[in-house]
């Protein structure tokens, strides 16, 4: 008979969660299994939760306790039942077609990608960035607005009420004040992590209630002290440079499932978005 999976057993939990707890699922998850080897006081400390709420956790997801979980964690790094051990070759140099074996390393990125988001908490975010009720504001850091610019721009095709906020500091008032109860604030920040993004954060959800969402990466941004859903996607690629392939994919498969759910009003905006940005061509004199 084939063990159940922590992870399995956090996703089989996951719609009970507290706030708190998908914080909390989303740091364990975020570097499976390593993250749950650290005591419980440094796992408190990444995922800004206390020693007794992870314990809490575990008995919600069915574990006697912090002990047991980390037996279980390390019976699965002997097993190597797909875990981590096999699908991410840490400090791994490229080898040999240079192509080619970026190109695997970032597959296997993706595949990490999948574990560490659980099926409710994409579902969950999906729905939310749909629902034509709230609006949607989106930014991102230094380098990381690029993956921001590119949920704006195909969540507009979608949907109206999207606003991608400039990085101007200077301008973030105005969008601020634009904010009401209950929209989004969906902020892409990586490690090397700006403080303004989470300062920011803090305003739009204690100033203006709006719902922050973050995508991170394993190490956590400040940002998710103030959100309510935490997206970890691996960066760290062994080479010169952090990836962001996971976390395009991830953005894609969001605005991909919004798009084919409410298709009708998709296909409408489009169509009249297309025929609004012919006219506006220039044309031959």
């Amino acid at each position: 008979m084939k063990t159940v999976q922590i992870r399995q057993k956090i996703e089989k939990a996951s719609d009970g969660f507290t706030t708190g707890e998908r914080k909390l699922a989303a740091a364990i998850l975020s570097d499976y299994p390593y993250a749950g080897l650290s005591s419980i006081q440094d796992l408190a400390s990444r995922s800004e939760v206390s020693a007794p709420s992870i314990s809490r956790f575990m008995t919600k997801i069915g574990l006697t306790g912090y002990q047991q979980f980390q037996r279980l964690l390390i019976a699965e790094l002997k097993d190597g039942d797909r875990s981590p051990v096999e699908v991410h070759e840490r400090g791994r140099h490229i080898e040999g077609d240079y192509l080619a074996d970026f190109l695997a390393k970032a597959s296997a990125q993706m595949a990490i990608a999948g574990d560490a988001i659980t099926d409710e908490q994409f579902n969950r975010v999906c729905t939310l960035l749909s629902n034509p009720k709230h609006s949607v504001y989106v930014l991102g850091g230094r380098i990381s607005d690029t993956i921001a610019a590119h949920l704006s721009f195909h969540l507009r095709q979608a949907r109206a009420g999207v606003f991608h906020l400039p990085s101007d500091p200077e301008t973030w008032p105005e969008y601020l004040l634009r904010m009401k109860a209950g929209d989004i604030f969906f902020v892409v920040d990586f490690r090397r992590y700006q403080t303004s993004l989470a300062s920011l954060a803090a305003l739009a959800r204690d100033d203006r209630g709006a719902r922050v969402m973050v995508m991170t990466d394993k190490w956590i941004s400040p940002v998710a002290r103030h959100a309510s859903d935490v997206l970890p996607v691996p960066i760290k690629s062994g080479t010169l440079w952090d990836t962001y392939s996971s976390a395009l994919a991830v953005i894609e498969a969001i605005v991909t499932r919004i798009a084919e759910d409410t298709w009708e009003l998709t296909r409408d905006r489009i169509e009249s978005w297309d025929s609004l940005r012919v006219t506006t061509k220039d044309s031959p004199q």
